[in-house]
């Protein structure tokens, strides 16, 4: 159960703007015999959530855009979300990169994603990496 708090834990702290590797841990367990299905799911939740929570700290920085110093004017920032939905809403797909990753999900927040949607295309990509990560690892579990 440890390893598995572990694992989250990491994974969480991974998708924060925090320099962390889950992938190194996640290695680690399964190279100590770690469940690997198991593993790949705990390690995408945490990753998940963490991303959650930069996607809530996106929506949070909007409450300051009818500040002075806030650089954006409000008519600039519908703009681009109108955009956004349309179009960039898939670049969350690539939000498991180490770098650039992160501040897609904190971009998908100013942009008002909508959360169910980032949660399937944020947890979708992460899913495939960690899934990448055991298939590398020369463990077969699927």
């Amino acid at each position: 159960m440890s390893a598995y708090l572990l694992l989250f834990g990491s994974s969480f702290l991974a998708a924060t703007i925090l320099p962390f590797y889950s992938e190194v841990v996640l290695f680690a367990l399964l190279r100590e015999g770690g469940e690997p299905i198991s593993l790949v799911f705990t390690a995408t939740a945490g990753n998940t959530l963490g991303a959650v929570v930069n996607w809530w700290l996106g929506r949070y920085l909007l409450r300051f855009q009818e500040r002075r110093w806030f650089y954006f004017k409000p008519a600039q920032i519908e703009k681009a979300q109108r955009w956004y939905q349309r179009y960039g809403v898939w670049t969350l797909l690539l939000a498991w990169m180490p770098v650039g990753g992160d501040p897609l999900t904190l971009i998908a927040g100013i942009m008002r994603v909508r959360l169910d949607i980032f949660v399937v295309l944020v947890g979708l990509g992460k899913g495939l990496r960690y899934v990448a990560v055991v298939w590398l690892s020369d463990i077969t579990p699927f």
